[in-house]
């Protein structure tokens, strides 16, 4: 696929970045794109590896040697076509997704990886200036009615599948707008909230319903959708953040990132947000966690004009190349560093929080830490220890706990009576997404736990799957591995 000679000749680039002085004043994206020969010669680089370790790599499967050869070739409406044949949204990936099709590509083995990612972001950017992405309302509707809950990227993949397959369609969102983590968790610097608005106009006019506001289990029982609709799929996510309970926990200043993000996001949206505003401005900042939240709360302090940002983690300091026992094509713990840590924060890794200090009016105005190392005996699972005498206080204001989920909501899992696993993950088998309900099915991070936005899209369509096999006997929707198929 691409030039043969491509990898040999071409070396890996991607998108380059506004300056950090220029693009900490506001919340618009900062890339600065590649112009097309560069692309075309980023295309060229996909080698001819006649088994692509890039499609087990990637959870939807993507043709990735396919259209990066159209792209080579200059033909970008025949990559977006092949494109979208297994991945409904990917302007989203593209912009977010961590790329482990990119660890798993061949020529990473010993070169730099194809740069999958930005060749993924360029064609779906192309087909939507050409107006090539446009409505695919179904030739005929079936009759059966399908509520799908959650309008995170599960959420909408499931409903544009089912939706396709000629089904009718209602996705219910219990926020004031559609796209759920995408809209209020992930920040505009990394993905402006036209993108998501863009799609949904293509999605409306498809002909899918999409309900707002609306807090099923709440403002909607699990009898009435029962009886209103023929299946209902939960793609609600891991909504439940994880805490840190320890001392002083309750002091102001002590915020869920969570809470902290998504205000952020209403009020460059211009949406009325409630409760007290959250603010970095001026304030030492900490950010207890080091995954992609903990960096979306770097770079969303650092735009408020934080005194200082620093972020901790509890695991130690990954290396830039491959650990052992973690071999090609296997994705990699390895250090990662994101734009947001670019832009001017301190990183501690091997540390733990121990407690926080407040003021007598209980605010936040320090905490304690202490280094860790992992201790790992031959069989046995590694185990944390402290370091004696490693003891340090840190100013602090305001810090950010940024330590992921532990599961979903179960307020309509209980009403339904479903099963749920230890981690109050809803049970729901992976080879056909049912649950112990009939005509219920899970999808995304509420059957697996929080996971990738990848992982997320590809379960949503391969529920639509077998929810359209549910109700119609079979189902022409596509699974992982087989592409489009034929719509209704």
């Amino acid at each position: 696929m691409g030039k043969i000679t491509g990898f040999m000749e071409f070396d890996r680039k991607v998108e380059g970045y506004a300056p950090v002085e220029e693009r900490i004043k506001n919340y618009k994206e900062f890339t600065e794109p590649l112009k097309e020969n560069e692309l075309k010669n980023q295309g060229a680089r996909c080698m001819d590896c006649g088994i692509p370790f890039c499609h087990s790599g990637c959870p939807l499967g993507n043709l990735i040697p396919d259209f990066n050869d159209a792209v080579y070739q200059g033909k970008w409406q025949k990559a977006a076509k092949i494109l979208h044949s297994t991945n409904n949204f990917p302007e989203f990936t593209g912009r977010l997704c961590p790329a482990p099709c990119e660890e798993a590509c061949v020529l990473g083995i010993n070169e730099d990886p194809v740069s999958i990612e930005n060749i993924e972001k360029n064609i779906v950017e192309t087909a939507f200036k050409n107006g090539w992405i446009q409505p695919e309302p179904p030739s005929k509707r079936t009759g059966k009615k399908v509520a799908v809950i959650g309008s995170g990227p599960a959420g909408l993949a499931t409903a544009q599948q089912l939706n396709r397959a000629g089904h009718e369609v209602t996705v219910f969102e219990r926020d004031e707008k559609i796209g759920g983590l995408l809209r209020y968790g992930i920040p505009d610097f990394k993905m402006e909230k036209n993108v998501i608005d863009r799609r949904l106009k293509v999605m409306k006019k498809e002909g899918i319903e999409f309900k707002t506001g609306v807090h099923v289990g709440v403002d909607v029982t699990a009898t009435e959708l029962k009886q209103d609709f023929d299946a209902i799929v939960l793609c609600g996510g891991a909504t439940v953040r994880r805490g840190l309970p320890i001392p002083g926990s309750d002091l102001k200043g002590v915020v869920q990132a969570m809470d902290f993000l998504p205000q952020n996001n209403r009020k460059v949206d211009g949406i009325p947000y409630k409760g007290e505003e959250l603010t970095a401005k001026g304030k030492k900042v900490i950010v207890i966690g080091g995954g992609d939240t903990g960096s979306d709360c770097i770079g969303t302090s650092i735009r408020h004009g934080a005194a200082s940002v620093t972020n901790f983690e509890i695991m130690p300091m990954g290396t830039t190349e491959r650990p052992e026992g973690q071999p090609w094509p296997f994705w990699p713990m390895r250090l990662r560093t994101s734009t947001s840590h670019k832009e001017g924060a301190e990183r501690v890794f091997s540390i733990s929080t121990k407690h926080f200090n407040g003021d007598k009016d209980g605010n936040l105005k320090s905490l304690v830490t202490v280094q860790v190392e992992w201790v790992t005996a031959p069989g046995q699972r590694p185990i944390l220890k402290e370091v004696a005498g490693s003891e340090k206080e840190w100013d602090c204001d305001l810090a950010l706990l940024a330590l992921g989920f532990t599961g979903s909501e179960t307020t309509i899992a209980d009403q339904l009576g479903l099963e749920m696993d230890p981690r109050t993950n809803i049970k729901a088998s992976v080879s056909n997404y049912k649950t112990n309900v009939p005509g219920v099915f899970v999808a995304g991070d509420q059957r697996r736990g929080q996971s990738l936005i990848v992982w997320a899209i590809s379960e949503g369509r391969q529920a639509a799957h077998h929810v359209d096999t549910y109700l119609m006997g079979q189902s022409y929707l596509p699974l992982k591995g087989e592409g489009d198929l034929p719509r209704v």
